[in-house]
Formats: C-alpha cells, sequence, structure tokens
C-alpha cells in the first residue's frame, strides 16, 4: 500500500481474505434451500435495498460525470454478475470445485502480464516468483482435496467468463476507478450486478425458494460479509496499491476456503493440502511484502 493510504487498510488483507472465503461455505450451505442464481440476485437485490435507503439517509456525492457512472457499472457487472454468476453456472453445469478453483486460480498471473501495459505499474523477478509459487502452493491444495472427474465443455466456458470477471474487474477499476463514498459505489456496483445476473436467472431457473432460518443467517452473512465487507475492501486494496500485489492474495482464497470448510463442514483436508498451504501464504508473502522486506 501507498504512505498515503489510510493506516487502517493495513488491516484490509487479513479481513478480506475471511470474508471472501468463509462466503464460498456460506454459499453452499445456503445452496440446500435456493437455486444457485436465484440465491445470487436474491442476495444482490438485498444490497441495493439496503445502499438505496443509507443513501436516502446519508445524501453521498454521486459520480461527477457520465464516465464515472459508466466505470462504477462496469466493474459491478464484471465482479458481480460475471465473476459470481459464472462461478454459479459452472457448478451447475458439472465442473467440479476444485477444477473451479484452480481455473480461477490463474487470475493473478493473468493480471501480473496484463499490468504493465493495462496501468503502467513495473512487475519484476520478485513479484513473478511470488506468484508462481503463490499458484504451486494453491495447486497442492486443490489437488489434495479433490478427486477431479472430466467436467463438460460448457462448465469449461462459464469458468473462463468468470476468471475474465474478476481479472476485468480487478483491472478497471485500478486504471479507471475514482474513490466514490461507499453507499454511491455499492448502490450503482450492485445494482449493475443485479441487472446483469437477472436474464440468467429467467433462463436457467425456477425461482422457487425453500424459505427457513438457517437460508435467511446464511443470506445476511453473504450480503454484509462478502457482498459489502469483502467486495469493499477489494476495490479499497486496489485502489490504494499495485493491482497486481493485490490480486496475489487471491491465492489464498482456495486453501484458506478448504480450511474454513474443514472446520465447518467437516470437509476432509488432506495433510499434503496443509503444505500447500504454507507454500501459498510463502508464494503471497513474496509478492505483496514491500521491497525492503526482501534481502
Amino acid at each position: 500500500m501507498s504512505s498515503s493510504s489510510p493506516k487502517w487498510l493495513v488491516f484490509a488483507p487479513g479481513i478480506f481474505l475471511v470474508m471472501w472465503s468463509t462466503g464460498y461455505v456460506a454459499a453452499k450451505f445456503g445452496l440446500g434451500y435456493i437455486e444457485p442464481l436465484t440465491f445470487l440476485a436474491l442476495r444482490f437485490a438485498c444490497v441495493v435495498v439496503i445502499m438505496a435507503v443509507l443513501f436516502l439517509v446519508l445524501r453521498p456525492p454521486l459520480p461527477k460525470s457520465r464516465e464515472e457512472w459508466m466505470h462504477l457499472a462496469i466493474v459491478g457487472f464484471l465482479l458481480q454478475s460475471l465473476y459470481f454468476g459464472m462461478c454459479y453456472m459452472a457448478f451447475k453445469a458439472g465442473l467440479a470445485v476444485g477444477t473451479l478453483a484452480l481455473i480461477l486460480s490463474l487470475q493473478p498471473i493473468i493480471v501480473g502480464l496484463v499490468a504493465p501495459r493495462w496501468s503502467g505499474e513495473t512487475v519484476g523477478w520478485r513479484r513473478w516468483n511470488g506468484l508462481l509459487l503463490g499458484l504451486a502452493g494453491a495447486v497442492v491444495v486443490i489437488v489434495a482435496r479433490s478427486e477431479i472427474a472430466t467436467p463438460s465443455v460448457l462448465g469449461f466456458l462459464f469458468a473462463a467468463i468468470a476468471l475474465f470477471g474478476i481479472t476485468g474487474g480487478s483491472l478497471w477499476e485500478k486504471r479507471f476507478g475514482v474513490s466514490h463514498h461507499p453507499v454511491t459505489a455499492n448502490l450503482v456496483g450492485f445494482t449493475a450486478g443485479f441487472v446483469g445476473v437477472m436474464p440468467f436467472v429467467f433462463a436457467f431457473e425456477s425461482m422457487q425458494i425453500l424459505w427457513s432460518w438457517q437460508l435467511a443467517v446464511t443470506l445476511a452473512y453473504l450480503i454484509v460479509g462478502s457482498s459489502l465487507i469483502a467486495v469493499g475492501l477489494l476495490l479499497a486494496m486496489i485502489r490504494a496499491g499495485d493491482v497486481s500485489r493485490v490480486s496475489a492474495l487471491f491465492f489464498l482464497v482456495p486453501p484458506m476456503a478448504a480450511a474454513v470448510a474443514w472446520l465447518v463442514l467437516d470437509e476432509v483436508m488432506p495433510p499434503a493440502a496443509w503444505a500447500g498451504m504454507v507454500i501459498a501464504g510463502l508464494g503471497v508473502f513474496l509478492a505483496t511484502s514491500p521491497k525492503k522486506a526482501v534481502a
């Protein structure tokens, strides 16, 4: 993070990783009561309603130009509709969790390749070594936990679109993002995400919901933890630091999600996966630590 960044951002990576990783576990639990994209649309709609109420109360400033409106909407569409929506579509098409996580782990590598031309960042060999080490650790965790089945071509297509969504959203925010009031940014971004995912809801799902207190608690956690806190921190970190460094944090998401699933859902985590977590952690440290911290 730059020297002019808010001091509280030093805690952002850890909070982001916890919120983003546990969101996968919460979503898996909630899918027992609702179809995937209907769940996602309901989550986005709730966030929009909350942000609309806060907007009427706080009256935060609006974007100053048509371009700022457009950039907020584009980032919201890429992160919410494409990334989250296509992840769920990939699962519905039969893609294994481990296979999808492995494909999405390529995001920091792609960002590292594109960032120098896209946003003028310099990505040195130390950063590349950290990114590659993080990828190796993520692969170890995924392979150790998952029994890879032969997925459908359609599942691979949805996974590729999800990868494009999270990569494109990160790069777009870094190059064109302007600091906005969080209520304004969330209201525009999640509205774009809701509008973007609804065609898939109508096309692929019946929108039936089995209402229960378990679903309500899960939905509340995803709204506050994943949609508001995690996404807000992600965009704040991207604006304050190099996008390739922030993207390297995603190498820790699969291992951390696996650990939470092991604790909460009693999913088996083989010993080799713990070794992969250590490798991924070392890679993230190498890729994200300041130059002074590395001899």
